[in-house]
């Protein structure tokens, strides 16, 4: 079965262009909510990742209405793969786990997160070894 998700962030927003994209693409139940994307949970969206099934297709009009960060995503993705169901954004051809170049292009952008995240923690170290190097006392969190 395919699902969908709409969701705008603003009263001003109509999600009525989202939810028409989805019936289009072949959508049979449609979750739909006003939530910024800054927050991570959104009622209609983990109501609609609890129904999904092995085989079923999450389907969004576009990649950004999913999530508003590359971690927020990955997180996402995993959730539905972690049900045996697939992705698809209709606007986002690339981001589409039912087909093999779909997958892939996911898994580069997951290869690329975790590579920023390694960076991250290397130039914290780097920061940490420095200060103490110059007799700074530096406690947990600080870099």
């Amino acid at each position: 079965m395919n699902y969908g998700y709409a969701r705008v962030s603003t009263d001003g927003q109509s999600l009525e262009s989202q939810i028409e994209h989805l019936r289009t693409a072949g959508c049979q139940v449609i979750f739909s909510e006003t939530a910024s994307g800054a927050k991570t949970e959104r009622r209609e969206l983990r109501k609609c990742i609890g129904k999904l099934k092995p085989g079923d297709v999450l389907v969004v009009a576009r990649l950004d209405r999913l999530a508003r960060s590359t971690r927020d995503l990955l997180n996402v993705l995993a959730e539905v793969a972690d049900k045996g169901a697939a992705f698809r954004s209709i606007s986002d051809a690339w981001a589409d786990t039912t087909t093999p170049h779909g997958r892939l292009m996911l898994t580069i952008l997951g290869g690329l997160a975790e590579f920023e995240r390694e960076l991250i923690r290397t130039r914290t170290g780097e920061g940490r070894t420095r200060a103490k190097a110059r007799g700074i006392k530096v406690k947990k969190g600080l870099f």
